[in-house]
């Protein structure tokens, strides 16, 4: 079965396998650090709850087994220690099947989490992590060549990821078709960077360049990935320059990151063997067992039949982003800024010790690890970490509705002083004692010019706009 493994590939899976683990280290190292004031017993949105209302076969994992937040750090805990091993090289050092195995645990637990997230985890690089993870189960290890049809499958989930980001924009705001998306975007992204200023200030005629490349990138460039070498590696290197170029300008979690670690599936290894003072490729690699090759052609049959869905999403007009067909979170949509938001709003959190709320009163904020807050405050790099509760307040700035369910029982959280939601924050103005009031203020932020940046020092300049909540007092 030669037709089965690449030889050449061996640098590509490596590559590829080794930043999955990462990326999944990251992700379980979150869930250690926000799971619990997010959704854990005591939560905000408390998962206990959510598990008694759905069923396995809706949202599968551990938890229906029972949540305590011990277990969730059981669970989380697991997977970081596994991840971490597999990046150093675990999964080549053991028998295929128990590779196999080390990488079914880590989708299957990351999968227990996810399923239990609700609105925290609700973001399109989850699935993404688990798409990517049920397909690697099956790229094999160092005992054996890469699989052929294992590689075509993370190629086409580059592609879905590429071509669905493509044509959400096409289809959705006319700025992408007039190719002005990007005199907006870099100011108003939820997570803005540390560059993100200088990206803002290019010249028009620049951003202009920056969205038709990205056309190109994301609705011509996808095909090139499937086409005979080298046409598929320079293809792949289109796709990994463009990610390294939004890497550069923002902060979108692990998405980019991901992205350009799978488009080295259609990278061809005897050609960067060819280019590149690369190391010899490991000797052993065997051909692959009957029962591997048999597991992987069903796992590629599952996966051209669940593809059903997203291919009909993306010839869809009405073309849905970042959507899961099954709670598997298996052959995904994907897709991002359909629409740009022309003016950046944030709410700030702000708290004062005063017996009554007055409007001239003293007022003081809290401090998010990522999103603006202070206007002296350079926009830190938090990519590839994802910081959750930082990206769902850019979200309750644009629509006030989407965060009733949970902001309210946030400001009750600081109020009461819950040193677990404190730890999300980077700075509590009360480190005393908490406060005897909140209220959530609404801002209008755009970036300093380079004139006033001069003259102020200041990154942002921002106009208060009234309050978006109410003052809301302690029931302690």
């Amino acid at each position: 079965m030669e037709w089965f493994g690449d030889p050449d590939a061996w640098l590509s899976r490596l590559v590829i396998q080794r930043g999955l683990a990462l990326i999944y280290l990251l992700a379980f190292l979150a869930a250690l650090r926000e799971f619990r004031p997010l959704a854990g017993e005591r939560g905000i949105t408390p998962a206990p709850l959510l598990l008694r209302r759905i069923r396995f076969r809706d949202a599968p994992g551990l938890f229906h087994l029972g949540y305590t937040d011990r277990r969730l750090t059981a669970v989380a805990g697991t997977g970081a220690a596994l991840s971490a091993a597999v990046a150093l090289g675990l999964a080549d050092v053991v028998p295929l099947w128990t590779s196999m195995l080390l990488w079914t645990v880590l989708w299957a637990l990351y999968l227990s989490i996810v399923n239990i997230g609700q609105t925290w985890y609700a973001f399109g690089w989850e699935s993404l992590l688990l798409e990517a993870g049920f397909v690697a189960v099956f790229l094999g290890n160092a005992t054996i060549a890469p699989p052929v049809p294992t590689l075509y499958l993370l190629i086409w989930l580059v592609f879905r990821i590429e071509l669905g980001a493509g044509l959400i924009k096409w289809r959705g705001d006319r700025c992408w078709r007039r190719l002005t998306c990007l005199y907006y975007h870099h100011e108003t992204q939820p997570m803005p960077g540390p560059l993100s200023w200088w990206f803002h200030h290019l010249p028009r005629p620049l951003h202009r360049v920056e969205a038709a490349a990205n056309h190109v990138a994301q609705l011509l460039v996808p095909f090139g990935l499937f086409a005979p070498q080298p046409v598929g590696s320079w293809a792949a290197a289109v796709v990994i320059v463009t990610q390294l170029w939004l890497i550069a300008s923002g902060n979108f979690a692990w998405l980019n990151w991901l992205t350009l670690l799978l488009a080295v599936a259609a990278v061809d290894g005897a050609l960067a063997a060819r280019h590149l003072p690369l190391p010899a490729p490991p000797g052993g690699q065997g051909e692959a067992p009957v029962w591997f090759v048999a597991l992987t052609g069903a796992a590629t049959a599952l996966i051209a039949v669940l593809s059903y869905w997203p291919v009909r999403n993306l010839l869809s007009p009405g073309q849905a982003m970042n959507r899961s067909f099954n709670s598997l979170h298996l052959v995904n949509t994907y897709g991002a800024f359909g629409t740009v938001t022309r003016q950046r709003y944030e709410v700030v959190l702000e708290g004062t010790t005063d017996r009554e709320p007055a409007e001239g009163g003293t007022w003081r904020a809290y401090e998010f690890h990522g999103k603006p807050g202070a206007v002296d405050r350079r926009p830190r790099q938090c990519a590839p970490f994802h910081l959750r509760l930082d990206w769902l307040m850019w979200f309750a700035a644009l629509t006030p509705g989407y965060a009733a369910p949970w902001l309210p029982r946030l400001i009750d959280r600081l109020l009461a002083g819950d040193a677990a939601t404190l730890r999300l924050l980077r700075v509590n103005p009360f480190p005393d004692a908490p406060p005897t009031y909140i209220r959530a203020r609404l801002y209008r932020y755009r970036f300093t010019t380079p004139a006033e940046r001069r003259a102020t020092r200041a990154w942002w300049h921002r106009t208060d706009l009234g309050d978006h909540l109410p003052p809301r007092a302690s029931t302690h």
